[in-house]
């Protein structure tokens, strides 16, 4: 039996292929029946270049278990207006034009979530969304967006996330995918209620790989965004 702890670590450039492996691996498990296609070596090595080349202005999460493997992931990125993000490439949105606030502080993009089928673990979920969505949180005119697959929106507002859908679903990595608009006001309420779960840890050199913002001190499912 492989041991259950889990640790939240901060993953490095040279870790970025096993984020690419997980992800395809874990959309195929979830959604095909762990079929894997010809191609989806194709769809890592695209990951993988994507991640590459928005590293120096993200922040990628990973939760891995006591041997290091990788159980859950979530990707943050701070977008600097001149990168091509995600729900433009894939779904041709101008990130501009799909918020009704006019006064736009920073924009984000949040993906690469996803959790390994069968780990039914909620708080696990709830820890990683808590490390991307920190520094939306930080300003209420900020705004993330997302390509989530149409469980996963369902999840999200049954937690209390009030994610906006912004334009029509497509089938990609596998699943039917939604873009979102993941505003401020309707983060912060989930963010308030759940930023706890995130907490140091000081027997676990791992946990300290966590920026400040996302880590509390504290006395006392399965569906991927891509």
């Amino acid at each position: 039996m492989i041991p259950s702890k889990n640790y939240l670590q901060k993953l490095e450039i040279h870790q970025i292929i096993e984020l690419a492996e997980f992800i395809v691996h874990e959309n195929y498990n979830h959604h095909t029946n762990e079929t894997l296609p010809e191609n989806h070596t194709d769809d890592i090595n695209s990951i993988y270049y994507e991640e590459l080349n928005y590293y120096n202005n993200s922040e990628i999460f990973v939760s891995k278990d006591i041997i290091g493997s990788i159980n859950g992931a979530i990707r943050v990125l701070k977008w600097n207006f001149k990168d091509i993000l995600p729900i433009q490439k894939i779904f041709g949105i101008n990130p501009f034009l799909a918020v009704k606030n006019d006064s736009i502080n920073n924009i984000f993009h949040i993906g690469r979530f996803a959790i390994k089928k069968n780990v039914g673990d909620i708080n696990l979920f709830k820890k990683l969304m808590v490390c991307a969505i920190a520094p939306v949180c930080e300003h209420e005119n900020n705004v993330a967006f997302a390509e989530c697959d149409s469980k996963l929106l369902r999840v999200l507002r049954l937690l209390g996330i009030k994610a906006e859908i912004i334009g029509r679903p497509i089938h990609y990595l596998g699943s039917e995918t939604i873009p979102v608009a993941l505003p401020y006001k309707g983060l912060i309420d989930f963010y308030n209620k759940n930023k706890s779960l995130v907490t140091i840890n000081t027997t676990e050199d791992n946990s300290q790989l966590l920026p400040k913002s996302v880590v509390f001190n504290r006395l006392n499912i399965n569906y991927p965004f891509v």
